[in-house]
């Protein structure tokens, strides 16, 4: 089985690249976050005729999450229970052959000091709630997107610059050390414990092309899942492309 995500930043400029990206790759469950499409602007009409099946939770201009799969989804839910009146668009779940799939498009924070990253603690605190109880409920487990977070110095390219700001604050990285207690495993770092594997460069400055990255885009996987973990990859080929999303897909392969 494999298991990809990908911030596209925008599906209706990066439709053409995603529909070639599953065409080569084959994966058997792509999730997407940032769709910055209304609901009913999605293209399902154009995976139903390539095979594919798909859910999605859409708002225009801003976030959007979907779950793209070679087979049928079940048990879908959207939205974090603990903020019910969350207008933002970023959690969406499904079962695809025994697997719970949980596709988020964590908050940004913008700055520190900014409402926004109140807004992040509270997100995240509902998160963690959120995926608690699927746990219980689904051994097999998958918890995939862009969390917004470097969780450790070796993510990020300037350890120093970066210290103490957004993405990389040592209370973000609290947040998500506390979805690892879960019983969560980081599965890039359990195939790739050392060196960089960056996920997202900025477009500013020619960050790619200079290897300036952080690794933000995550699978974190239950015991279960761990267990049957082959391989991740960063696929930085696609990142290169031109009019590229500024994240890369990760994927991951299980037995």
């Amino acid at each position: 089985m494999k298991i990809a995500t990908w911030n596209v930043n925008s599906l209706n400029v990066r439709l053409p690249q995603v529909s070639a990206w599953l065409a080569q790759h084959q994966p058997d469950v792509l999730v997407l976050q940032e769709l910055k499409l209304e609901q009913d602007k999605f293209p399902a009409a154009a995976f139903r005729l390539s095979g594919w099946h798909a859910e999605w939770s859409g708002q225009k201009t801003y976030n959007g999450v979907a779950i793209i799969s070679r087979a049928p989804l079940q048990d879908v839910h959207l939205g974090l229970p603990a903020l019910p009146d969350d207008p933002q668009r970023r959690v969406i779940a499904a079962t695809i052959n025994g697997v719970r799939v949980i596709n988020v498009y964590c908050v940004n924070g913008e700055a520190l000091d900014s409402p926004k990253f109140d807004y992040k603690r509270q997100w995240f605190a509902a998160l963690t709630e959120f995926v608690q109880a699927q746990m219980a409920q689904y051994p097999q487990l998958v918890l995939l997107g862009d969390f917004n977070i470097a969780p450790a110095d070796a993510d990020v390219y300037d350890a120093e610059k970066w210290r103490g700001k957004i993405h990389c604050s040592d209370e973000e990285r609290q947040w998500f050390t506390a979805l690892l207690d879960l019983g969560l495993t980081d599965a890039l770092r359990h195939i790739h414990p050392q060196g960089a594997h960056y996920t997202w460069w900025d477009y500013r400055g020619a960050m790619f092309q200079k290897g300036l990255g952080l690794r933000i885009d995550h699978i974190l996987l239950s015991a279960a899942m761990t267990e049957k973990l082959q391989d991740v990859q960063v696929d930085t080929d696609t990142r290169a492309q031109e009019r590229p999303s500024d994240h890369a897909p990760v994927c991951a392969v299980f037995q």
